[in-house]
């Protein structure tokens, strides 16, 4: 129904759209992803002055009418995240990370732990943008499958429930696999197992900080990235190094 809509949002992606306008993709807590227009906002004197940029946590006046974009009415900065955006490595993994929450959630799909979720993981790389290496990322997105209810089994094997042995991962059991149970399955090693029960159980500045193998966060990598093809039939891009 027509009407305004105040509510906070990151702003995931922007794209230029006509003359001076641009189409933004902006997440919110109780509203997920939703598409909306900034009229004018490239002009030299628009209102909204540079504040409309990915990664800015904003409060947003939005007004609702029968097309599928919404109009910004009004827009107020929460957090511009300023460092992040003079590192370059730290700038690559708050791309990847929004990219990841836009692939993986739909529009019209409220998940305030998402929100929460980015908005932590933004605010971690202004702060420290040493952070944004593939640790990082690794843990973000394993956090993101747990908020979206895909997180893989790790404590017992996925296809039988033998808690010892566990010596793969199978994207399509979804999870770790027994000695018995690996036909489909890639080796996973106790250090990468390890990597991925920290990052869905411990906090996201703690996961992120981990000190892990290159092999041991391709396993991981690459297990997270099976689960996520096989059940969401989602493929991300590559985790980068800082």
């Amino acid at each position: 129904m027509p009407g305004s809509l105040k509510t906070e949002g990151i702003v995931l992606r922007s794209i230029r759209y006509g003359e001076a306008d641009r189409v933004l993709h902006i997440y919110t807590p109780g509203r997920g992803r939703v598409g909306a227009i900034a009229k004018g906002v490239r002009k030299a004197r628009s209102r909204f002055g540079g504040r409309l940029e990915p990664y800015f946590r904003l409060s947003l006046m939005l007004h609702e009418g029968r097309s599928d974009l919404m109009t910004v009415t009004g827009a107020e900065t929460i957090s511009a995240h300023p460092r992040l955006r003079e590192d370059g490595g730290a700038l690559d993994a708050a791309g990847r990370a929004c990219d990841a929450v836009a692939r993986l959630f739909e529009s019209g799909d409220p998940n305030p732990s998402v929100f929460n979720l980015l908005a932590n993981e933004l605010m971690l790389l202004d702060a420290d943008p040493a952070l944004a290496g593939r640790a990082n990322q690794l843990a973000f997105r394993a956090k993101l499958l747990l908020a979206a209810g895909l997180a893989p089994a790790l404590d017992a094997c996925a296809a039988c429930g033998e808690r010892d042995h566990l010596s793969g991962f199978s994207g399509a059991a979804g999870g770790v696999v027994c000695s018995a149970c690996e036909a489909s399955a890639f080796p996973l090693d106790e250090e990468a197992h390890a990597f991925l029960v920290m990052a869905l159980g411990r906090p996201l500045v703690e996961a992120g900080a981990a000190t892990a193998s290159e092999r041991a966060l391709g396993q991981a990598e690459r297990a997270l990235g099976e689960t996520l093809e096989h059940h969401a039939h989602v493929r991300l891009r590559p985790a980068a190094a800082a």
